[in-house]
């Protein structure tokens, strides 16, 4: 297995597409490659053909990916809202690829995979392509297949993304490439945020409203709460408060990567919580917050507790997928999430885009992630004993 990356930031597309192609099959050492995606800047839509062309003759993937994004992550690199060309090239041996052109008409989802047990990598446009039902039909019709990627960025109406796969490119629906074989794909999905105080019981709610934590009207718990935390998190909360909600409720305690995390809307007259998704009697809860601090935290102690999980592992490339309220819209040094990834992992060769929606699993289910860092980590499995 072998993966490389390359960027190229001119402005000129013809040029940006020789340069990272050049770069790749420089770092390729003449080898040929199975699998290529790439993230296109909105200046660089209109090329996007060209650059399958170009890889293709160079033979730097039989099958291509890609998407725009507002800002585009290759080479050690984020660029924000400015030309760039990220292309990143893997060879795959005894890995099974398979293209998938996936619609949405009618209340209906198209171009599914037959079976599950695989990982799909695929990147949508969120104005034609709803994540939510599509990953809810997922996890109930395909179990064990994981999904991975985000949601196009860079067009503000339908129309204006770009999608390409093996050489067509779309402007509605969703690409994606299966993988199954002789290859590790590992998740990290930091959500960015850091739990406060302790895990509670839902014991009394409608939709999603939260109505009772532990018989107890939800707002007076958080009251309560509140006044126990140090400045620092207290400021926090007024700042933004989020809930997660625990995937996996046989586990015996919950830690950081255990939550499904959401917004939280508000609170009613007489004490109930209303957030961004659904909650059920019996689920159990936690508070969280959210800012530059703890989604560095956060980031760094899943990715630095992935690495001491498997210590032997021969991760040889990355893909990362963050959301477009990251980079310097929340931390105050540029590269922050491409840089921690590649100190963690000895600067593997990764690349990604900014996505209006980060696709990845928690607790063993696949979901649609705000102000997330999407990770996949490419492991090249250990050689089988002689």
């Amino acid at each position: 297995m072998k993966c490389v990356s390359a960027l190229s930031t001119t402005t000129n597309t013809e040029a940006a597409i020789q340069e990272v192609v050049d770069r790749a099959a420089e770092l390729m050492e003449g080898e040929a490659a199975d699998l290529a995606l790439v993230f296109a800047s909105p200046h660089h839509a209109a090329g996007l053909e060209k650059m399958t062309e170009a890889i293709r003759s160079r033979h730097l993937g039989r099958h291509v990916l890609g998407c725009t994004g507002e800002s585009i992550v290759a080479d050690g690199q984020e660029i924000e809202g400015s030309p760039a060309l990220g292309l990143w090239v893997a060879r795959l041996p005894n890995v099974d690829l398979k293209p998938l052109r996936l619609t949405f008409e009618e209340g209906t989802f198209s171009g599914l995979p037959a079976a599950g047990g695989s990982s799909l990598l695929l990147l949508g446009d969120p104005f034609t392509f709803p994540p939510d039902p599509f990953l809810l039909q997922v996890n109930g019709e395909l179990p064990g297949l994981r999904v991975i990627g985000g949601m196009a960025s860079g067009g503000s109406v339908p129309g204006q993304n770009r999608l390409i796969l093996d050489g067509e490119t779309f402007e509605d629906g969703a690409v994606a490439i299966s993988l199954e074989g002789a290859l590790v794909l590992r998740t990290i999905v930091s959500q960015g945020c850091r739990p406060i105080g302790r895990p509670y019981v839902v014991t009394k709610a409608e939709q999603n409203l939260i109505r009772e934590l532990g018989r107890r009207p939800a707002l007076e718990v958080l009251g309560e709460l509140y006044a126990t935390l140090p400045k620092g998190d207290q400021q926090r909360v007024q700042n933004g408060l989020h809930v997660g909600r625990v995937i996996n409720e046989y586990q015996e305690s919950f830690q950081r990567g255990d939550f499904l995390v959401r917004n939280v809307l508000g609170a009613d007259e007489v004490g109930g919580i209303a957030i961004t998704d659904r909650v059920k009697v019996g689920q159990t809860v936690q508070f969280h917050v959210r800012d530059e601090e703890t989604a560095n935290e956060d980031l760094r102690a899943l990715l630095e507790k992935d690495r001491e999980l498997h210590p032997d592992a021969n991760v040889r490339g990355a893909l990362l997928f963050t959301c477009n309220g990251r980079g310097t819209r929340l931390f105050s040094q540029p590269h922050h999430d491409v840089a921690l990834l590649q100190n963690v992992f000895a600067a593997i060769p990764a690349a990604g885009f900014f996505a209006m929606g980060e696709l990845g699993p928690v607790g063993g289910q696949n979901f649609v992630h705000g102000y997330t860092a999407s990770v996949v980590l490419f492991e090249e499995p250990s050689s089988p004993p002689a």
